[in-house]
């Protein structure tokens, strides 16, 4: 702010702030190691009760009356909240509300300032009450965690020198209990062991809008200092009976500015009901200057309007009136034309998975909802005489998918290599290298670069097969910030160094050797680049990462995360992109394609699939109905795969119907490689196989999760074991290990073509 030509009247306070957060964090420190039986001991002890125990930020001293002479009637409230892996937030003080102490804060700061500025700095979403008790909150800005540039950002935003175009992409209900999973959700029933779905394909805004429940600001809601103006809407067919949508934009305000354009569709009522509006395609403008228009075209793909027949195993158009919807939001949106079907179409025909165990009982529509609103739209298309495209199933083709088996999903080439490996070869890159202590460095276990994930196995490096160097994210390349180089070798730091930016080690900070920094650029977590909706920027930001993956010698990326918001206090929301699986999967889309327009290097696209909880997340069992897990919980994976081929997919920790996600034939097989088409490898996420007996590295190459990481000695056991029994075929291993060796042949260990 001082940078931007600000006056800082509260420096003392902040100072003070400083101190208080310090002697706050040595605490917070002291507690885990304490509990976790100090420096030195079990490793995942110590990460389990480290990823339980989240940090709170302190309030800080009370709020003075400004002194005689401060010149500002502006205040800045910045609302912080810490959350992450391993734990899911609470619906309490402290946390998703306000704690007794920042409200009189908020208080105090609303009655000595005439315009009081508040700023959410947070990964997931908070309370908002205290916006109808304050008049004099003047603007909220929600900045989500952006990042190493934030501050920077954050200034030009206040001071005007850049017009804010981010929307969100998530719904603000009013009060915690208004959504649908609140009451059920994770530890709020005290089960962290069964989580039942029962909102079916009714989260967020698909909730919120079809069942009438108001929200304090929509998905797809954002403000600007400048207005717009959107008319002129064409809607035509394109080739593959696609949609396309032109929309002319004007800035009709005083300052440039960019505007979003959204398209929703609602569907026809049939068999089954369905949501009321669903995001179907979306693009945001260049920058506009005051009265200048920019005409923006979308395309909306057929598959965009389809929904999930259980009982036919097939994904359909049902007859009907399609309604094409345009806006700057949700809430916005207006019936633009629509499409009319003249009978049911099959788009293609696969076959039913993800069996359910548990009984479930989904939230409903009232019968006949989703046919009345059609009805409504048609009506009022027609009164308005807007465009009604026809479209005859006479002109679609069925898609039958074709089943094949695991070991029957190779690369031919790369199958004649895994053919002159041993067994031992063959079951030794089935995991990571537990001769490097991966397993007992969990998320900075590699070697080759000091703090990265981990590495694949060297075993075959002799034959040609160079190994690979996977680095975490979520926010840019998770590395150590230096390491030292003592007599020709990297010296090795124990897993605390490289946690919280060093907070946990005591160990000796004089190394032997010579020092490397290395230097990584820390981006906006997911939800806060999915709020600028522009896919162009993401794809841009990608390829930086991939710069910096080539730097440092790093093939696969573990990012970007893009499970749904299924819930607002899930732990690792910040990490993800959105309640919505079109805009996750864009989303990451763009991401992989920038990442992977440097040579050789990958993203790797998680948690497959269903991992909206992080209380017991090695043990939570998913339970849903296929048609919700089809059209909500996968599509976003789907849209990533088919649109930019990630170089790998990775497990979650969770169950799906009672199947852990890293042993689901079905999931890993039949849906990404049979139905998507995904060509890349699959791999587990961290420990998965060393936390229940019933999820093993045989049971992975069984499901056709080809890579075990970061790799055991009980792993390597446990296929030797298995193969001698027979209960693990060795063209199965096989097949697994072939699509590793496709991915290391792309990858930047090799020199590009």
């Amino acid at each position: 702010m001082k940078k931007a030509g600000y006056v800082v009247t509260n420096e003392e306070w902040i100072q003070r702030y400083d101190s208080i957060y310090e002697k706050a964090r040595q605490e917070w420190k002291n507690d885990i190691i304490a509990r976790s039986g100090g420096n030195g001991g079990d490793v995942m002890n110590f990460f389990d009760i480290y990823s339980t125990t989240p940090f709170v930020m302190p309030t800080g001293d009370p709020v003075k009356k400004p002194a005689e002479g401060e010149n500002t009637d502006t205040a800045i409230y910045v609302l912080s909240r810490v959350a992450g892996e391993g734990a899911d937030r609470n619906a309490a003080s402290g946390d998703y509300y306000l704690k007794v102490d920042e409200h009189q804060m908020l208080a105090d700061i609303c009655t000595y300032y005439k315009n009081v500025i508040v700023v959410i700095n947070a990964g997931g979403q908070v309370d908002l009450t205290f916006m109808d008790e304050f008049e004099n909150i003047k603007a909220l800005l929600v900045i989500v965690q952006p990042g190493m540039e934030g501050g920077n950002a954050f200034a030009d935003v206040i001071s005007g020198t850049v017009n804010p175009s981010g929307k969100l992409v998530d719904s603000w209900a009013y009060k915690y209990e208004d959504y649908p999973s609140a009451a059920g959700f994770s530890h709020n029933n005290g089960n962290v062991e069964k989580e039942f779905y029962q909102e079916g394909i009714y989260v967020g805004y698909r909730y919120f809008d079809t069942f009438g429940v108001p929200v304090r600001y929509g998905f797809g809601y954002g403000l600007s200092y400048t207005t717009f103006a959107m008319g002129d809407y064409v809607i035509e067919k394109t080739e593959n009976n696609g949609v396309k949508v032109s929309v002319c934009v004007k800035n009709t305000g005083k300052v440039s500015g960019k505007e979003v354009v959204q398209a929703y569709v609602s569907l026809p009522g049939g068999r089954m009901e369905k949501e009321a509006h669903r995001l179907a395609a979306y693009a945001k403008t260049e920058l506009l200057q005051p009265g200048q228009e920019q005409t923006v075209t979308l395309k909306i793909h057929v598959e965009r309007l389809s929904s999930y027949d259980e009982e036919h195993a097939a994904w359909i158009l049902e007859k009907g009136f399609y309604g094409v919807f345009a806006g700057n939001s949700l809430e916005n949106a207006e019936l633009i034309g629509g499409i009319r079907l003249d009978e049911t179409v099959m788009l293609e025909q696969v076959k039913n998975l993800f069996t359910k165990k548990d009984e479930l009982e989904e939230l409903e529509q009232e019968t006949g909802k989703t046919s009345q609103r059609e009805a409504e739209q048609k009506a009022q298309a027609a009164e308005k005489n807007l465009t009604v495209l026809k479209m005859n199933a006479a002109d679609f083709e069925t898609k039958e998918i074709i089943y094949r088996e695991n070991c029957e999903l190779t690369d031919p080439e790369a199958m004649r290599f895994v053919d002159t490996l041993s067994i031992e070869e063959l079951i030794s890159l089935a995991a990571g290298d537990p001769g490097k202590a991966q397993g007992g460095n969990l998320g900075a276990a590699g070697v080759s670069v000091p703090g990265s994930a981990g590495e694949t196995h060297r075993c075959a490096i002799e034959k040609g097969l160079a190994s690979i160097v996977l680095a975490d994210g979520p926010a840019g390349l998770r590395l150590m910030k230096y390491y030292h180089v003592n007599a020709g070798k990297i010296v090795q730091m124990p897993f605390e160094f490289s946690l919280e930016g060093g907070l946990f080690y005591e160990g000796p900070t004089d190394l032997p050797g010579e020092r490397y920094y290395q230097y990584c650029t820390a981006i906006p977590v997911g939800t806060m680049l999915a709020q600028t909706w522009n896919t162009e920027l993401i794809r841009k930001t990608g390829a930086m990462i991939g710069t910096e993956m080539e730097y440092f010698g790093i093939t696969l990326w573990l990012a970007p995360g893009m499970n749904i918001h299924r819930n607002p206090i899930c732990g690792r929301n910040f990490e993800y992109y959105s309640e919505d699986p079109y805009m996750a999967g864009t989303i990451a889309a763009a991401m992989t394609e920038g990442v992977q327009s440097n040579f050789g290097c990958g993203t790797t696209i998680k948690h497959f699939a269903c991992n909206n909880q992080e209380d017991n997340r090695m043990g939570s069992d998913s339970i849903l109905s296929e048609r919700t897990i089809r059209e909500l919980y996968l599509k976003g994976f789907e849209i990533a795969v088919k649109e930019s081929q990630p170089f790998s997919i990775m497990t979650s920790y969770n169950l799906i119907n009672g199947v852990h996600a890293a042993n689901h034939y079905d999931l890993c097989t039949n849906v990404a490689r049979n139905e998507w088409g995904f060509q890349g490898v699959i791999m587990t996420d961290w420990t998965t196989t060393e936390k229940d007996e019933s999820c093993t590295a045989s049971g992975c190459m069984r499901a056709g999760n080809d890579l075990v990481m970061p790799g055991c000695f009980g792993d390597y056991d446990n296929i030797k074991k298995e193969l001698e029994a027979g209960t693990l075929q060795m063209e199965d291993l096989k097949a697994c290990i072939a699509r590793l060796v496709s991915v290391i042949w792309k990858s930047n260990q090799y020199l590009e073509k």
